[in-house]
């Protein structure tokens, strides 16, 4: 069985960061017939993350890595990624 991108996303993610919360929506439904959309059901998707890995990061360097981790996923396979990175009990 072939994984689906989200769950793909969420795997490289837990080996890259441990995260304490990871949440990844799929916002496709919202840009059907927009630019971007591929017609897969998954081009457009929101992260949530919480990793203590993202401590003494600024946002810009959170979102960096985050799309780092998920290598060539992004721009290939996914149009849009919206992040919101930070650390447990931030």
């Amino acid at each position: 069985m072939t994984a689906t991108v989200a769950e793909e996303m969420h795997d490289l993610l837990t080996g890259a960061f441990a995260p304490t919360r990871l949440a990844i929506i799929n916002d496709s439904a919202k840009h059907r017939g927009h630019m971007g959309d591929d017609g897969s059901g998954e081009s457009h998707f929101t992260i949530e993350i919480e990793a203590a890995a993202f401590a003494g990061l600024n946002r810009l360097a959170r979102q960096r890595a985050v799309i780092a981790a998920l290598g060539d996923i992004v721009g290939e396979r996914v149009h849009a990624v919206a992040i919101k990175a930070g650390v447990p009990a931030e």
